[in-house]
């Protein structure tokens, strides 16, 4: 039995949704200084990455399984590791990496909030270590 791809009108729904958020963000919270429009800025990208990424990227996924034939069950593994014939292996490698990179940037980010703190305890700027 032949199935469809589901999910298919994803795109049109993120660049739907993106539009009205965008719409409602500029109505009811116009920027009036150039510092407000920097930050209108970065709540515009936040909300095209979020819907881009809740609609547009799964369906992307699902075109590439579906169009490079890896679709029919033999994907063991995540799409990218299957798409370079590593398998499992390049999996498990690619989720090692991944939880170091994690685990070194939880790292960074407690000592930076360790010297944040010091240094408002001691009533100063952080420049030293990270912030130097």
């Amino acid at each position: 039995m032949e199935r469809g791809i589901e999910h298919s009108g994803a795109w049109v729904i993120a660049l739907f949704v993106i539009v009205i958020a965008s719409w409602l963000l500029y109505k009811y919270m116009a920027p009036k200084s150039w510092r407000e429009w920097v930050g209108a800025g970065l709540i515009q990208g936040f909300i095209i990455a979020l819907y881009a990424e809740m609609y547009g990227f799964p369906l992307t996924i699902y075109l590439m399984a579906r169009f490079l034939g890896i679709d029919s069950g033999s994907v063991d593994a995540n799409l990218w590791s299957t798409i370079l014939g590593m398998g499992q292996t390049g999996m498990m490698i690619s989720m090692i990496l991944g939880y170091a990179l994690l685990f070194i940037g939880f790292g960074i980010f407690i000592q930076g909030w360790r010297q944040l703190y010091h240094a408002k305890q001691e009533n100063r700027l952080a420049t030293d270590g990270l912030y130097s």
